[in-house]
This record gives structure tokens, sequence and C-alpha cells, in this order.
């Protein structure tokens, strides 16, 4: 496996490295936010017996309460991470119109993402619609075309797909595994990188709304949801925008930690968990005063499970001696990640809820409620 670190040289200039424009961010607000008491995760601790028991611990607390964690320590300089920022604004700014709608992706046909999601194509609220764009990489990036920009840049994106399932989603999947007494395998074996899937790397781009979208939508970007994946893989950045839905019944903010990695739970984790892990809410809101203007670039890795893996729980886990076991799908009717992922993709943005009580809408998908949050 090739190594991020060489993929990207750098060390030093090289002109195995394409030059593309530096990304400039939004500096860090200074804004009196409330955030999210979030654990921080070592994972350099993973190389050890004792450091995984130890990390496993902390994720089980984290992942049975909050339902967020930051991982820091995780084998990507500061250098590596400009550098992939760079990378990921280039199908934003360096791609034009015509080009981006000739790489858009058939999302409500096929149930997929890869390509382009372009602006307004998400129902937001009261008639306003999304102003966020994205672009979608499976894990094989030679699976699809790319836009011409993007196709000097493969190798390094390869590498950092493979950094992100191999150097931070596998130890993490161990330690979910340790944390309920399961084989250390057990969901790793579910989480290949070379069978049938659609696990991806997006690159995000939220642009600044107009007032008026603003105040028909109270403010809210994306609305309150769950992933619905097994594990989301957050690059930090500096725009605050994240808010988790706590224990507590109140929203607060995710700070932004330079270098560091932002992890959640999603609807199959907590499937194939039995409820033992969360999958938590969380929404996207406009940004403090001092960061409203600036787009904000996410880098994200969503990870699901192979798809023919059956969303049920691993009942043979030894926490079920103590915990119930919460089916998030009955067992008899429970959808494969592939049926799962393709009606949630095909449905987000595109359906029309239903309003069950304040502030909570609902949509049937293959036959399964699913809640939106506001």
């Amino acid at each position: 496996m090739l190594h991020f670190a060489r993929a990207l040289h750098l060390a030093m200039p090289s002109v195995t490295v394409p030059q593309v424009p530096r990304y400039e961010p939004a500096p860090p607000t200074n804004e009196p936010l409330e955030y999210a008491d979030l654990a921080m995760v070592d994972l350099s601790k993973v190389k050890t017996p004792e450091g995984r028991a130890e990390l496993a611990a902390q994720v089980r607390e984290a992942m049975t309460t909050i339902g967020f964690f930051y991982v820091i320590n995780h084998g990507l300089t500061q250098a590596q991470n400009t550098r992939i920022f760079d990378v990921a604004d280039i199908p934003f700014s360096q791609v034009g119109d015509d080009e981006k709608k000739a790489f858009q992706a058939n999302i409500k046909a096929t149930g997929s993402y890869q390509g382009y999601k372009l602006r307004q194509y998400w129902h937001i609220d009261a008639g306003v619609r999304d102003q966020i764009e994205h672009y979608n990489i499976v894990r094989d990036v030679t699976k699809k075309q790319h836009p011409k920009a993007l196709v000097p840049l493969l190798s390094e994106i390869d590498a950092f797909n493979r950094f992100n399932h191999f150097e931070i989603l596998h130890p993490l999947l161990r330690l979910f595994a340790l944390g309920m007494g399961l084989p250390e395998e057990t969901f790793v074996n579910e989480h290949n990188f070379d069978e049938p899937g659609e696990t991806w790397l997006r690159f995000m781009k939220y642009y600044p709304r107009s007032e008026d979208d603003e105040t028909k939508t109270k403010n809210v970007w994306l609305k309150g949801h769950m992933d619905f994946g097994s594990v989301t893989i957050l690059w930090s950045q500096p725009v605050s925008a994240l808010q988790i839905f706590s224990p507590d019944g109140k929203w607060r903010w995710v700070k932004h930690i330079e270098n560091a990695i932002v992890i959640n739970a999603g609807e199959a984790m907590e499937a194939l968990s039995g409820g033992f892990y969360k999958a938590t809410i969380h929404r996207v809101v406009q940004p403090p005063p001092d960061q409203r203007g600036y787009p904000r670039l996410g880098v994200f890795y969503f990870a699901m499970p192979d798809d023919s893996i059956k969303l049920v729980p691993r009942i043979e886990s030894s926490v079920f001696e103590t915990h119930e076991i919460k089916y998030r799908f009955e067992e008899a009717d429970a959808p494969t990640m592939e049926k799962w992922r393709k009606g949630r993709t095909a449905a987000y943005g595109q359906s029309q809820l239903t309003k069950t009580e304040t502030n909570v809408e609902e949509e049937v998908i293959n036959g399964h409620v699913v809640r939106h949050f506001n």
C-alpha cells in the first residue's frame, strides 16, 4: 500500500506533485460559542495492545453518550493536511459550470452520489434550496472519469482514500469492536476496500446565502439528521457551522482543532451495534458573524459496510448480557447496506416530509421511518 506521506512528497518541492492554487480558509472564529465537550482520541496509541484497550474504553464512552469525538496524532502532517484542502478546492474553483454539469451525478435515479451534486438540488425549508456543491469519489478512483483539472491529482486522491480507509477507519473499527467485546476484526471484515460498495471521499463547499434565505430557514443550512453510513471521518476546518444535538437537548457547536478529525457514527453502525453506538443528530447552520461571507470547504470520508452486509445487530457481543439489543431494522426485513444507501441517497432533499411533532419531520424509505430535526 502506498502511504499518503510518500505519495505527496511534501517534505520538499517535487515535480511529481502538480502545482495547485493555495486555498486560503477563513480565520477561526473569535465568537464565544457554546462548544460540545468531545473526547480527544490519540490514535498513535493503537500500536500496542495496552493502548488499544485504553482507546477502546474511551471510544466506547464517547459513542454511547455524545456520539462524536476527535482523533489526533493520526499520521498526517499539517503540511499534508493543507495540501489536501488545496486539492479539495480544485473541483469547485478550477472546473467550469459546463464541465461540472457533464460530471453531475444522477442522484435520484441511481441512488449514487458519484460525481457532482450541484447547488440548489436539495430542498432545505420554506422553498429555500441549498447553496452547497460537492464532488464525490469512490474508493476506486478509476471507476469513473473525472474533470480535467482533477486527473493529474488522482494518484494523491487514491493515496488519501487509502490513508483514510486503512490508517483511520480500520483502527477505529477495531476499537468499536473491542468496546463491544467482539473480535477486533469483526467490523473491519465488513469494510473491505475492494468489495462492492460506495464508501466515498467527498469534497464539499458551502457558499454564503442571501439574508432572505437565512430568514426563511432560521439560519439552518442542513437540517438535523443522522448519517446513514457506519463511520463519518470529517477533517476539521475553521469555519464554524457544525452543531450536534447534545444529550441534554441543546445544540452545541463543534470546535475547530488544527489537523484533527471529527468522528461520528451513522445509522449503519447503530444497526450493526444493536443501538449500543449512537448515530448522533447533527446539523449545519450559518457561521458566526465574524465568518459570514466566507465559503466553507470540507473534506469527508463517508465509510459504509460492504454492499452485501445486512444491517442487523452483532448479537454475539458480550455487551448484550447487560444491555438491551435495539433493532434499527427488524431482522426479517432489514436491508442490505446497498439497499439502504441507495434509498437514503435518492430521497435526501427530494422527498415530501411529514411533520409529526414540533421541529420533527419524517419520511419513509424502504418501509422504514427516517426522521429530520430542525
